[in-house]
């Protein structure tokens, strides 16, 4: 694969990814609008919010099976501009049956673009030779920090939902489909031979759940911050409501910065240092959050909370990728499920314990979670399993 095509599917790649961000944050900013435009009860919404991962789950462990007859670039081409429709049909619809449609339609789509786009960066990042993962994530957190402020903008000026999303998605579906051309994957020849209908390589589960694992930690983390640090902010440690909505955007925005430069981190210090150091971080933000005396102290931890558990989902799929050099994309399908595992997990298990509890002592439960990651450290080393390409072992040690 020549140099040049590599860097333009590097390029449309991290524009898909940052597409994705700005989709994302559109919608799950304006949880609330959605809600008031379909009346749907408080009692009702957790079961829409749950429909989502559950069948963007479904979604990705299809994909599995697809990707064995077509790349993984066919399916994000065709995967993104539905994820994009599906938005717009949230922000359309009158009635619940139709919020409902769209929401499962997004789901769906989610899981397949999710995979794939995770697919194709293992597979670039392996032909590069070095750490390039970071990077692609990093350009979703851009994404998520512009679709937040889109959602800021259109709920300050009191937009209609399809007034809201409609000139993204003007802007973004032409620019994905235009991006699409230039997809590049770093496929090997045994690689492309395992997609033969019954040439599928191996992937013992027993040796990826180390890694299942640790993507389910890190979401129950991710998710922690998401759903419970504005009310954390404003309810345990006495904010004002202003100040209450900005950790998420600190997070956001350390997320974005740690990402930018993490792949520098694992070049030089190796992925099992960079992850062990990302985990110790992140758990470190997790103690101060639930000790803090006041909102700043607060602030502080949720920004080491960004900093810490940036790192930790893209070196997880890169460490499928090394770990099985001849069978990444079923690797990542199967991987990409506990995203969603540790989403569903984690919101109703801080809310639980916060209720039975106290939500300073629900804070030390991902904390210690995000520190089991220590345990699991070396398997984000060099060295592949023996399955599925071991002929790949000194060119996928280059990569970390």
């Amino acid at each position: 694969m020549t140099d040049a095509r590599l860097r333009h599917g590097r390029a449309s790649l991290a524009l898909s990814f940052l597409v994705q961000g700005v989709t994302f944050a559109l919608l799950v900013t304006r949880i609330p609008a959605i809600q008031d435009r379909y009346g749907i009860s408080d009692g009702l919404l957790p079961v829409f919010l749950a429909a989502v991962p559950v069948l963007a789950g479904g979604a990705s462990v299809a994909t599995e099976k697809v990707v064995a007859r077509v790349r993984p670039g066919t399916v994000l081409r065709w995967a993104q501009p539905v994820v994009l429709l599906a938005l717009l049909g949230v922000g359309a619809g009158s009635e619940v049956w139709q919020v409902a449609v769209a929401l499962g339609l997004f789901g769906l789509a989610v899981g397949a673009l999710d995979a794939s786009m995770n697919m194709m960066g293992v597979s670039l990042q392996r032909a590069y030779g070095r750490s390039i993962m970071l990077g692609f994530h990093a350009a979703y957190s851009l994404g998520g920090i512009a679709g937040a402020s889109l959602a800021w903008a259109g709920a300050y000026g009191d937009l209609p939902l399809l007034v809201s999303y409609l000139p993204a998605v003007v802007v973004l579906l032409p620019a994905a489909l235009i991006g699409s051309r230039w997809y590049a994957e770093g496929k090997t020849g045994e690689e492309e031979a395992s997609r033969e209908p019954g040439q599928g390589a191996s992937v013992p589960f027993r040796l990826l759940l180390p890694l299942c694992l640790v993507m389910s930690f890190a979401y129950i983390g991710d998710s922690t911050v998401s759903n419970w640090s504005a009310k954390y902010l404003q309810d345990v440690l006495g904010s004002s409501e202003q100040l209450a909505t900005v950790p998420y955007n600190v997070y956001m925005v350390t997320t974005l910065l740690g990402r930018a430069v993490g792949d520098l981190g694992v070049r030089r210090f190796g992925a099992v240092a960079v992850v062990r150091g990302g985990s110790v971080l992140a758990a470190a933000g997790f103690a101060v959050v639930a000790a803090a005396p006041g909102a700043w102290w607060g602030m502080l931890g949720f920004t080491l909370l960004g900093l810490g558990l940036c790192v930790i989902v893209p070196q997880t799929f890169a460490a499928a990728g090394r770990m099985f050099p001849g069978a990444s994309d079923v690797a990542v399908a199967r991987l990409n499920v506990f995203n969603y595992v540790g989403f569903l997990v984690g919101s109703p298990l801080v809310g639980a314990l916060g209720d039975a509890w106290s939500y300073r002592g629900a804070m030390l439960v991902p904390m210690v979670l995000v520190l089991a990651t220590l345990v699991y450290a070396r398997s984000f080393g060099p060295e592949p399993a023996r399955y599925g390409g071991g002929h790949e072992r000194a060119r996928a040690a280059d990569v970390g």
